[in-house]
């Protein structure tokens, strides 16, 4: 237990108290440009959000966390990403840490590592990417493995101090799945993350050498309908970013145009806000905005009267939710997008100045919708529109 209590990378005291929502997306908000700018890893925001109460959003009451609800959860990450998605993802992902040792764990492990996230404000860290094989997964004699490889698009590992891992067993032609503490010997968190958007999610990669993982830190991913709905809860999250980028592009948009806005010479009007043209604009940015927040609303719904069913939930019902979450997703996908690039016509040649930053919306929503590919999704929804056939459980639905 004593490597539990270990950190990776302390994080420095924060500069000023943040204690609610409110006044964190302020926070965040004033030195977002420049961050995105620089890059790297953002240790006294993340402080920002421990101090605001939220990394045990997730964790179940009876271990002392918020227990929120789907939809409250889905909505605090949507508001930080109006004002920085990277940031946002960083607390998406720390839910979707503590979910899976919440539906993978035994009792003894979700008292263990759920409490500990309470009781040692834990951040988490995510090295689970089954579909990145390259971590090799070798049985101990008495139980455990050794960990040898590497894995990529670790999202929060850096300054984590705990993390879920996924590996590849070969003899047994198997995933394994477990929890280590990120400081662990032989765990090296590389600073390798350098992509056009999304910038400091800390998703660099991570090397194992020789690292133990010890029989009580391996989970048993089950297939039981309750547990497949940690997918789900990963595709919420990124859908939920991408609301808010649509969300935080408009309202940059907004705040722009009424500040510097100038109407076209030949709009026959003295003020921006009444180029007709402009009000067309600013209509159809909110209306894929909000038709996006619907959709994940929606979605959010459906996955929390799923996760109350517990147990009792049967495939059907999951693969209802599966349903909502990929027409949401589809919807915000090309919301981030669209909105963020129709920033630019509406604000003018002037907004593609470098300190205004307003172009990193459109990076960021870049970067993450390319998790997966749009089109299978709607070559789900177009077999279910036409016959009526549910989506089936994998890596992504």
């Amino acid at each position: 237990m004593n490597d539990l209590r270990k950190p990776a990378e302390r994080e420095p005291e924060a500069s000023a108290p943040v204690h609610d929502l409110t006044t964190l997306i302020t926070a965040l908000r004033a030195s977002a440009a420049e961050r995105d700018r620089a890059g790297g890893h953002a240790a006294r925001e993340k402080q920002w959000i421990a101090d605001a109460g939220l990394l045990t959003l997730a964790v179940p009451c009876e271990f002392g966390g918020v227990g929120a609800r789907w939809r409250d959860i889905y909505q605090t990450i949507r508001a930080i990403a109006t004002v920085d998605s990277a940031l946002a993802h960083l607390l998406g992902f720390q839910c979707l840490q503590v979910v899976s040792v919440d539906v993978w764990g035994r009792d003894e492990q979700r008292s263990r590592y759920l409490g500990g996230t309470v009781d040692q404000r834990w951040w988490w860290g995510n090295a689970v990417n089954p579909l990145d094989t390259r971590l090799v997964a070798t049985a101990m004699a008495g139980g455990g493995y050794r960990l040898d490889g590497a894995k990529g698009f670790c999202s929060g590992t850096r300054g984590s101090q705990m993390m879920t891992v996924s590996a590849h067993d070969p003899l047994a032609n198997q995933p394994v799945f477990g929890v280590v503490p990120t400081a662990r010997a032989g765990i090296t968190v590389h600073d390798d993350w350098d992509p056009i958007g999304q910038r400091q999610t800390d998703s660099g990669s991570v090397s194992f050498d020789a690292v133990r993982l010890e029989p009580h830190e391996v989970l048993h991913r089950s297939e039981a309908p309750r547990a497949t709905l940690r997918t789900l809860v990963s595709q919420l999250v990124l859908t939920n970013l991408f609301v808010g980028i649509a969300q935080g592009a408009l309202d940059e948009a907004r705040r722009y145009v009424t500040q510097y806005g100038r109407p076209w010479i030949t709009s026959g009007v003295t003020r921006a806000a009444d180029d007709p043209y402009q009000l067309q604009r600013f209509g159809e940015m909110r209306l894929k905005a909000i038709g996006a927040q619907a959709l994940a609303d929606r979605a959010a719904d459906a996955l929390d009267g799923a996760w109350q069913k517990g147990f009792a939930l049967d495939a059907q019902e999951r693969a209802q939710v599966a349903l909502a979450t990929s027409e949401a997703k589809v919807l915000a996908h090309r919301a981030a997008l669209d909105v963020s690039e129709a920033l630019f016509d509406a604000c003018g040649a002037r907004a593609t100045g470098a300190p205004h930053a307003l172009d990193r919306f459109w990076r960021n929503a870049r970067v993450h919708t390319l998790h997966d590919p749009l089109d299978y999704r709607i070559r789900d929804i177009g077999r279910y529109a036409l016959e009526g056939t549910l989506p089936d459980v994998s890596l992504y639905t």
